[in-house]
């Protein structure tokens, strides 16, 4: 279950790897580089093909990126999840964010038996300083009791 307090952990970090942007720019990814950007987080972009994303450059795996990334955020199908989530491990990635639709049982458990905390089955935007609908959002869940238990 995921817990104010892992939430808070994550978004403390300033420095986050993101796998999930598109080079088109169409996909829920892209919006979410975009908001964490203007919300002050430094972003990472792990993609396996693209050298630059939305103006940032990418790493074509997490072995390549720099020391200091504080967490990872998936926004990819669950299969790619469960592939992605063992080399976070290896890179020594303690906090994984799988975006709602991202996660798997399967990746879950990898994380939870390796001793990485993960956020499963939420939206990032709706807790990284919400704003504009997904404050909104935040409200109604709060009125039917979905918010993370320190919160509601």
């Amino acid at each position: 279950m995921t817990t104010q307090s892992s939430v808070e952990q994550f978004l403390s970090e300033k420095t986050f790897a993101l796998a999930g942007a598109s080079r088109s720019g169409k996909k829920f990814g892209n919006t979410v580089v975009k908001e964490l950007t203007k919300k002050g987080y430094e972003l990472l972009l792990v993609h396996p093909e693209a050298s630059e994303i939305e103006g940032l450059k990418c790493y074509s795996g997490l072995s390549e990126l720099p020391d200091g990334v504080g967490g990872l955020v998936l926004i990819v199908p669950p299969e790619q999840t469960e592939r992605i989530t063992p080399e976070a491990a290896a890179a020594g990635i303690r906090r994984i964010w799988m975006q709602q639709g991202s996660e798997s049982p399967r990746a879950v458990e990898f994380c939870r038996e390796n001793g990485i905390d993960v956020i499963h089955g939420e939206c990032i935007l709706m807790y990284a300083q919400p704003t504009g609908f997904h404050k909104f959002h935040r409200w109604i869940w709060s009125l039917f009791g979905k918010l993370p238990e320190e919160q509601a």
